[in-house]
């Protein structure tokens, strides 16, 4: 499974450390930044060119990562395709794939610890759309919300 990462300053450590574990797992990483701790940078210059790139079927899923997972969350979901969730429990980070085909995870890297972390990414990674109707229908009047908004 390839894997696209981001994060800004807020996320920055914490995606570094998530990364390795992903690699040192076997999936194939793709980093999108930042690359260097810089305190004035902005989370959208790096979230929104991975969320592009689940969207676009360059990568197979996403991990954004801010201070608090909010702004990564705000911005991965303004992209057509893209369906994220802000996780920081072990529920929620299967049950939004099982039930809502979420396709990129967003948390706070001043919020949880990293093993915490690298628990919640490879409870999402492992986790599959269970397909159901009730749950296709509804990601479905989401798909359609995406294509009106669109247009105006």
């Amino acid at each position: 499974m390839r894997i696209g990462i981001a994060s800004d300053h807020g996320g920055f450590d914490l995606k570094r450390k998530i990364a390795s574990s992903l690699k040192q797992a076997g999936f194939d990483v793709v980093d999108y930044g930042a690359h260097q701790l810089d305190p004035a940078d902005d989370y959208p210059d790096y979230i929104v060119p991975m969320v592009r790139a689940v969207a676009a079927g360059e990568v197979d899923r996403g991990i954004a990562l801010c201070g608090s997972g909010v702004g990564a969350s705000i911005a991965a979901n303004k992209i057509y395709g893209v369906r994220a969730g802000l996780i920081h429990d072990v529920f929620s980070a299967h049950q939004g794939v099982e039930d809502d085909d979420m396709n990129v995870f967003c948390l706070g890297g001043n919020v949880i610890g990293a093993a915490l972390a690298e628990e919640l990414i490879f409870t999402f990674l492992k986790s599959h759309f269970s397909g159901e109707e009730r749950h296709l229908r509804r990601v479905n009047k989401v798909r359609d919300l995406e294509g009106a908004e669109s247009l105006n």
